[in-house]
């Protein structure tokens, strides 16, 4: 008996194989187009890569299934002649992705490779989307010699991985098989998956931080408004104007003692309506060995507090700081001119906007609230160019609409 009987005619093969080929390349390029289209949405943009698998790399496959089964009467499926590759950045855009391309196209099978080693074990983890190929290419393009198009979805640092990996031991005669070698791919792999969790957890405390940023900021403007455009339009607003009602609410953050523990605990503080709490652990953050930025940054903040506490001299000398560490912060000049505005020191507060003006001309906010302190000192053609400079900056402020009407009907009396 012939023991080679089943292996496959290899003239034969790629004959027909490559009788496709001309069709699969096309088919490739397309779906590359319409999965870029899928994803476009997606921030940061994961990259896309498409290939078309050799004859060669085929029919190494090919038998190398056809030892592992026991019936050899067909060949085994292939489902990878059409191949695409997604490349994201961080793992939580893995899952954005495979929900993106569930959309836009008609997926047949969802598979997570690699899921199953140990930890002693190597290789590489990866989202796998069996993709039925629209008929519409195929009868564009033509047949392709397979159904279904494969594409892989991974980080760049799994995607760096399987590289090294393929050519290290799936497309190498032999694989490691000493326990050392084994325990360094390991470890190389372990690494890698390290990183990616870590970059994660990088990515998730920026974006928590930057997230109680913009409450504390839009607090502090809330504040803004009501220390100054009541005394202008005279609005009746209930309840003590000196103090804010927090706008936000969030679960308490677990202390720490690095400076980013301490700045996101005394950010909870402060969008609680916290604000002596949070002075003191901004006052705890200045203590430590941090450097000037961090300092110029923590002033600025501890500022906010202590204007939202009414302690507006301590307010004045926060942002007074910041300025001495980052001359060029033009927002700590804002910030300190809306305090002298608050505390009426009008002539001190249209420096202060000037000055932060003259850092970035682009603040509508700036020169509004400047046009705001000319009409306090009863200047009001200057404060009606600044207020209509804020409206050409930004042509929807309704409350600079609102002042311009107001300075019309001073001019005309």
């Amino acid at each position: 008996m012939n023991e080679n009987a089943w292996f496959p005619d290899r003239g034969h093969l790629q004959k027909e194989y490559e009788h496709h080929s001309s069709a699969r390349s096309l088919i490739v390029k397309d779906l590359e187009a319409r999965v870029e289209e899928a994803l476009r949405d997606l921030y940061p943009r994961p990259m896309v890569k498409g290939r078309a698998k050799s004859f060669q790399s085929y029919f190494k496959k090919l038998v190398r299934l056809m030892q592992k089964t026991d019936d050899k009467s067909s060949p085994p499926p292939i489902t990878d002649l059409v191949g695409l590759r997604v490349v994201c950045p961080f793992i939580e855009d893995i899952a954005n992705a495979v929900i993106a391309l569930k959309k836009a196209f008609d997926i047949e099978e969802v598979d997570r490779k690699g899921s199953n080693y140990s930890f002693k074990e190597f290789g590489y983890e990866s989202i796998h989307l069996l993709l039925r190929i629209p008929e519409e290419l195929r009868k564009k393009r033509g047949g392709p010699g397979c159904d279904v198009a494969e594409i892989q979805i991974r980080t760049i640092l799994q995607d760096a991985w399987a590289e090294v990996e393929h050519e290290l031991v799936y497309k190498a005669e032999f694989t490691p098989f000493d326990e050392p070698m084994k325990r360094k791919l390991a470890a190389v792999n372990a690494s890698l998956s390290l990183a990616d969790i870590v970059f994660q957890e990088i990515r998730d405390y920026q974006r928590q931080l930057n997230r109680e940023l913009g409450k504390r900021r839009e607090t502090f403007f809330r504040k803004i408004e009501e220390s100054t455009d009541d005394f202008i339009f005279q609005e009746d607003r209930s309840g003590d104007m000196n103090r804010i009602k927090p706008l936000f609410r969030m679960d308490k953050i677990s202390g720490g003692e690095t400076i980013d523990d301490l700045l996101l605990d005394a950010l909870y503080a402060h969008n609680n309506d916290q604000f002596e709490r949070a002075i003191t652990i901004y006052t705890r953050i200045l203590d430590l060995d941090a450097s000037d930025f961090v300092k110029s940054m923590i002033y600025k903040h501890r500022g906010m507090a202590n204007f939202a506490e009414s302690k507006y001299i301590d307010a004045v000398q926060d942002f007074s700081r910041t300025i001495e560490l980052d001359p060029s912060c033009y927002k700590a000049f804002y910030y300190r001119a809306v305090v002298k505005s608050v505390m009426q020191q009008y002539i001190e507060a249209i420096d202060d906007f000037s000055r932060s003006l003259e850092i970035n001309p682009y603040q509508h906010f700036a020169l509004y609230r400047r046009g705001q302190a000319f009409y306090h000192l009863g200047d009001y053609p200057k404060a009606l160019a600044d207020c209509e400079n804020a409206l050409v900056a930004e042509p929807e402020s309704a409350p600079a609409h609102r002042f311009r009407e107001l300075l019309l009907n001073k001019l005309k009396m």
